[in-house]
């Protein structure tokens, strides 16, 4: 029987009768990356956490490598790289120091620590930095630190919660490179993200989450393909006569407005008609992304 490196069935997690995460089930299969989608408060960094056991759960039941939590929570540990949201560094070490110091809590021999710093440093493009103290670097620089730490102990499990908030797309692209080489060498890998296009590149298969509960799971492109179809039609400040059109053809559509979205299998016919018949600018075909599901299944409302 196969071990998964992440098994929840029924998982909850309630804060001061608060319900943060509502019973939910998935399991992460060995060498995949699996996605945790959602908006502000849906329950995504709740999960992981219990995954890594730093909030214990109300409910439910939760193995890692097939280890219950509750009980093989030391060797779990030693299994897993954690890059948390939270700039936790040290500001008073430097890069290098940073990733040695870490290593003892996995009790790694000094002179293995400083070659690990070092190899990691480079693979993650900080090795010109690695004298440098904390404070000396730009948030990226931090953001790709707390990232080659979480592998300083070699995991077989990487959790990863936004691990690219708040970076520039030249250090989000490389960290998505580093994070498909760890891949093919078989790392196992659970994701929370803000960004569709970083769950549409690495993740083999996602939940997308809201209110504590699990709305849909899947791989990105059936996802798509399920929700909204091929295509999306976008028209800008649309007219009451275009909205009973899509009305009367019974078109999959949200009206937001000002702008009128239609969900659709090879639109080009569909486009055409529209295009020529009731829109004069504004109107765009393009193909359907995960983005799509995620607002069409969440809402577009924000959420603080």
């Amino acid at each position: 029987m196969m071990k998964y490196a992440v098994e929840a069935e029924g998982l909850s997690k309630h804060f001061n009768g608060f319900v943060a995460v509502d019973g939910i089930s998935f399991h992460v299969l060995p060498g995949e990356c699996f996605g945790i989608l959602g908006p502000n408060g849906a329950g995504k960094t709740s999960t992981i956490r219990m995954v890594y056991g730093f909030s214990p759960m109300t409910g439910g039941s939760l193995k890692v490598f097939g280890i219950p939590i509750s009980l093989g929570w030391r060797e779990i540990k030693s299994r897993i790289g954690v890059c948390q949201q939270e700039n936790n560094l040290d500001p008073d070490l430097t890069v290098q120091q940073n990733l040695e110091v870490f290593a003892r809590y996995f009790d790694i021999p000094k002179k293995e620590a400083r070659e690990r710093a070092v190899k990691l440093l480079e693979f993650i493009a900080l090795g010109h930095r690695r004298h440098a103290k904390v404070p000396e670097l730009s948030g990226g620089m931090m953001r790709r630190l707390v990232f080659a730490r979480a592998l300083i102990n070699d995991p077989e499990l990487l959790i990863l919660d936004e691990p690219t908030t708040g970076l520039d797309p030249q250090s989000r692209h490389q960290v998505w490179e580093r994070l498909e080489e760890l891949r093919s060498r078989g790392l196992s890998v659970l994701l929370t993200t803000h960004y569709m296009d970083e769950a549409s590149r690495l993740c083999d298969r996602l939940v997308i989450m809201d209110h504590g509960r699990i709305l849909v799971e899947g791989k990105p492109v059936d996802l798509i393909r399920e929700h909204v179809g091929h295509d999306v039609i976008e028209v800008a400040t649309p007219t009451d006569q275009l909205r009973a059109f899509v009305q009367s053809k019974h078109v999959i559509h949200e009206d937001v407005g000002h702008r009128l979205i239609i969900y659709g299998q090879h639109s080009d016919a569909l486009f055409h008609h529209i295009s020529t018949a009731y829109c004069e600018e504004g109107c765009v075909l393009r193909m359907a992304t995960l983005e799509d599901v995620f607002l069409k299944l969440t809402g577009r409302g924000l959420r603080e």
